[in-house]
């Protein structure tokens, strides 16, 4: 049974069996891709059908290989949740769904493009970095709603009257302001309140411009929200995420001595029982020689 074992578990680690089955995972997303063209897909039905159904029995050794190669302990291979999603994800090519279901199962193909992640060391780091940077990144993304709540309200208070259609309530506001940490567009909203509604801003919606009032300061609010929106909170997350891919990366480095160390101790104990079966074969020679010899001297 050694043997055998060997070879599945050098066969799971080999880079060929990572390149068939990130192969097979690439297929499948450009399958579901090819299902967005309906006629092209059903001129082609029956060999798309082909194509994914041996996709999912490349899947499908996948997980065998990887399951026998945890054995005895088989259920070893359950403690990594990346193992588990792909279990779940061939187990949900096999529970019965009804026609209406089908952009459900459409969905559950898309999401097998997400075994990259697996197939890829480096962007199950990315993941993870993403993943831990969560908690962190909940304090700034509270920082930066208080600055929004502040920033919205004074422009709603100062910018209203004059510019009702991005500034008149406190979630246009909010929402103009996001516009403004994205960078996009934030200069015609200064110039429509240095200048103006009436001058500037609404061409064509002069009906909407009632009461149009000049702000020669406003200036100072858009580029001060600026810098304090789109600058120093985005370093903040950039900080964040820096410092949750070395965690990240330092993580799969103990991991990988975790995995070599268990290596190591299973080859010292597969040479101890080698070294005790050879010491056995040598006493049991030793206890050979001794009775020919004595054999011998009876003789």
């Amino acid at each position: 049974m050694q043997a055998p074992h060997r070879m599945i578990v050098k066969t799971v680690n080999s880079n060929t069996f990572q390149i068939i089955i990130m192969v097979a995972i690439v297929m499948s997303g450009v399958l579901v891709g090819i299902e967005t063209y309906p006629e092209f897909a059903a001129k082609h039905t029956t060999l798309l059908k082909i194509i994914d159904s041996i996709i999912i029995w490349i899947f499908i050794g996948e997980f065998l290989l990887k399951i026998t190669a945890e054995y005895p302990r088989w259920w070893r291979y359950f403690f990594d949740g990346w193992n588990i999603f792909d279990f779940l994800i061939i187990v949900a090519f096999f529970l019965p769904v009804d026609v209406d279901y089908i952009l459900v199962m459409r969905m559950v193909r898309i999401l097998r493009l997400l075994k990259l992640l697996r197939a890829l060391p480096r962007l199950q780091i990315l993941v993870s970095a993403l993943l831990k940077s969560l908690p962190s990144m909940g304090y700034v993304c509270l920082l930066l709603m208080l600055l929004f709540y502040m920033y919205g309200v004074v422009a709603t208070f100062i910018f209203s009257k004059n510019d009702p259609i991005r500034f008149g309530t406190l979630p246009r506001s909010m929402l103009s302001l996001f516009q403004v940490a994205t960078l996009e567009g934030w200069p015609d909203m200064m110039y429509t309140q240095i200048y103006g509604c009436d001058r500037y801003g609404y061409s064509g919606m002069e009906d909407l411009c009632k009461n149009p009032s000049a702000q020669p300061l406003s200036p100072l609010f858009f580029v001060s929200f600026v810098m304090l929106g789109a600058m120093i909170i985005i370093n903040l997350l950039v900080g964040v995420m820096i410092s949750s891919l070395e965690e990240a990366h330092q993580e799969q480095l103990q991991e990988k001595d975790e995995v070599i160390s268990h290596q190591i101790e299973q080859n010292e104990k597969t040479l101890e029982k080698k070294l005790e079966q050879i010491q056995n074969q040598l006493y049991q020679m030793q206890a050979s020689l001794e009775k020919i010899s004595q054999a011998a001297e009876n003789k």
